[in-house]
C-alpha cells in the first residue's frame, strides 16, 4: 500500500503505522473514529529537521555569526520551502483527507503539504532513528541555497526588464557536471540573444536565481 511513497522517499518503513499516521490529516481522523492524525509527528519532525539543518549549516558556513545562521536556517525550513519539497515528493497524492478538505483543494494546500513533510520526517525518525532522518533530509538540503536573503531574484529581474520593454528573459542550462547525487548546474539568462548573467547551483531553480542575481549586478553597474 505504501510502496510508492517509500520508493519516492528512499526509505522502507519497518512499522507502516508510522507512515500512515504521517499522511493522515486531522480532517480525515475527524471522520474516522480511532485513527491518529499527523500533528504530533509534525511537532517531532519540525525539531528533528531543525537539528539536522542547523548542524549542516554550522559546518557549511564556518565564518557566519549566529544571527546569519539563524536567518539561513529560517529560510531553509520555511513553509514555502517545505511546500516545494513536499510537491517534489508528491505528498499531496498520498495524504488522507476528509471530504471537506478534498472538496476545497486540500491536496495542493501549502500548509497541509508542508506540515506533512515535517510529519514524514518525524515518522522516519521514530522508525529508523536519527541517521535515517539525516539520509532523508540532507540530499534535499544540499540542493538549497544557503542564504539569509529570501528575495526572488528572478521576479526582481523580470520587473526591472519590464520597465525597459516587453521582452521576457530566457533561462538556459548550459552545463551540468558532477555525480547524480551532487550535480552542479550552470544556467545563463539572456534577453533577445544577449547574455545578461550566469549562475551555478545544485539544482536548476538555485542556478536560475544565481543567474538572475548576477544579471541584476551587471545591469545596475
Amino acid at each position: 500500500m505504501f510502496e510508492e511513497i517509500e520508493h519516492i522517499l528512499g526509505y522502507r518503513f519497518k512499522d507502516k503505522a508510522f507512515i500512515k499516521e504521517a499522511l493522515t490529516h486531522k480532517s480525515f481522523a475527524g471522520e474516522h473514529r480511532g485513527i491518529k492524525h499527523n500533528e504530533r509527528l509534525e511537532f517531532l519532525g519540525d525539531s528533528i529537521l531543525g537539528a539536522i539543518v542547523a548542524d549542516y549549516i554550522y559546518n557549511q558556513c564556518p565564518h557566519d555569526e549566529e544571527g546569519v545562521l539563524s536567518k539561513i536556517k529560517s529560510n531553509l525550513v520555511s513553509r514555502k520551502n517545505l511546500y516545494l519539497w513536499g510537491k517534489e515528493l508528491q505528498l499531496g497524492t498520498f495524504i488522507y483527507l476528509g471530504h471537506g478538505e478534498l472538496a476545497t483543494g486540500g491536496r495542493g494546500r501549502d500548509s497541509i503539504i508542508s506540515n506533512a513533510v515535517e510529519a514524514v520526517i518525524g515518522a522516519v525518525y521514530l522508525d529508523g532513528g536519527y541517521k535515517a532522518a539525516q539520509a532523508l533530509i540532507l540530499p534535499w538540503v544540499k540542493t538549497q541555497q544557503l542564504t539569509a536573503d529570501t528575495r526572488d531574484y528572478k521576479s526582481i529581474l523580470q520587473e526591472f526588464l519590464q520597465k525597459r520593454g516587453p521582452q521576457t528573459p530566457a533561462y538556459e542550462t548550459v552545463q551540468t557536471v558532477g555525480p547524480e547525487h551532487d550535480k552542479i548546474f550552470t544556467v545563463q539568462v539572456s534577453l533577445s540573444g544577449r547574455v545578461l548573467g550566469i549562475g551555478k547551483g545544485h539544482n536548476k531553480k538555485q542556478a536560475e536565481q544565481a543567474a538572475a542575481q548576477d544579471a541584476l549586478k551587471q545591469l545596475q553597474k
